[in-house]
């Protein structure tokens, strides 16, 4: 069964330079700044039980598609579909730095739509998992980038969502807590989760991905089995090494005037998230 699709997917951000032209847009209709598209025109679906690997250079759109896959944020064309719930685990996302880890724990749930029983049953397991002592306590603000890791990804994991985006989530802490993750992660995989993996640790997506999705500015350049994606890439990537400093800067503008200029021709759409209890209701 596809877990997730994407159907001509773009998001659409607008750079304003003053704060009223973003009210006068929204009192008039009319655009006053100048509009970018961290994604463009995506399509691709996903079936249950897959591991996806997401690699690109900065700037390519990663994490503008880790939050449509975590139905954090909506797009602006096209139509996205996730059968299931959907949790994202990211460095800087997710967690409320004016609260301590153990009341993050209980809001992370409730957003969930879990009830507080179910969080105090979950709770001493991602105690477990997360591993920080006394600091669970703490506000979330006195954390090294590691700890809010460890948190934030034991907190996803136990709420046991369908499709789990990670976005180099393990790019810090020890190779201890890292081998730990990615053993939870298999286990999520023999139970036909949907894994998207977003991550510079190539290794990491070799030894863990079945397929990769390379993203070049906000577009697809290739996605399919993950050796074959690999080996384009890394390609691409000694280009990029080799190329002189001027024509990278070339590069790179003309990339980003195309992704500010062209046109999207794609029906306004909206984001549809299908549970397991939509299910049941519509059946």
């Amino acid at each position: 069964m596809e877990h997730v699709v994407f159907e001509n997917v773009s998001k659409r951000y607008v750079l304003y330079d003053k704060p009223i032209d973003k009210l006068k847009e929204v009192l008039f209709g009319k655009i006053n700044g100048k509009a970018f598209y961290a994604l463009k025109n995506i399509s691709f679906s996903v079936e249950e039980g897959e591991i996806v690997g997401i690699v690109g250079i900065n700037g390519s759109g990663k994490s503008t598609l880790s939050q449509l896959l975590a139905n954090v944020t909506p797009p602006t064309y096209g139509r996205v579909t996730l059968r299931g719930k959907s949790a994202l685990i990211a460095i800087s996302s997710g967690l409320n730095n004016q609260l301590t880890g153990r009341d993050n724990i209980e809001l992370k749930g409730l957003m969930m739509g879990l009830t507080k029983k179910q969080i105090d049953v979950i709770t001493p397991d991602i105690l477990e998992f997360a591993d920080i002592g006394d600091f669970i306590d703490q506000p979330v603000k006195t954390y090294s980038s590691g700890m809010r890791a460890r948190l934030g990804f034991a907190i996803s994991i136990n709420i046991d969502p369908d499709i789990l985006v990670i976005d180099e989530a393990l790019s810090v802490g020890d190779q201890t807590f890292t081998e730990k993750c990615l053993d939870k992660m298999r286990e999520f995989r023999d139970r036909g989760k949907t894994i998207f993996f977003i991550s510079h640790s190539l290794s990491q997506v070799r030894q863990f991905c079945s397929k990769v999705m390379w993203l070049e500015y906000g577009e697809i350049r290739e996605f399919g089995p993950t050796e074959e994606v690999m080996a384009e890439y890394n390609k691409y990537l000694h280009w990029h090494k080799q190329m002189p400093k001027r024509q990278i800067t070339d590069y790179v503008t003309r990339k980003r005037q195309e992704r500010g200029n062209e046109a999207v021709e794609s029906i306004r759409g909206e984001t549809v998230v299908e549970s397991e209890s939509d299910r049941r209701i519509s059946s």
